[in-house]
């Protein structure tokens, strides 16, 4: 059987941490922003991890 290619836009998306979690940022930041506030601007920088109920999913398309 052949290897399985990395899908690049979950490569583009995710970075693997030394502990093996998928780490994302937030969406919702790029555009329409001088409605949101400042506090919300600020959480939407911060660095998210992937729920697990979809890591085994996104890990095998990353090729993890």
């Amino acid at each position: 059987m052949p290897k399985m290619k990395t899908v690049k836009a979950i490569k583009a998306r995710f970075r693997v941490t030394a502990a093996g979690k998928l780490k994302r940022g937030r969406p919702g930041k790029r555009h329409i922003l001088t409605k949101k506030s400042s506090k919300k601007k600020r959480y939407l920088s911060s660095a998210a991890y992937v729920n697990e109920s979809h890591l085994d999913r996104y890990s095998v398309l990353i090729g993890v």
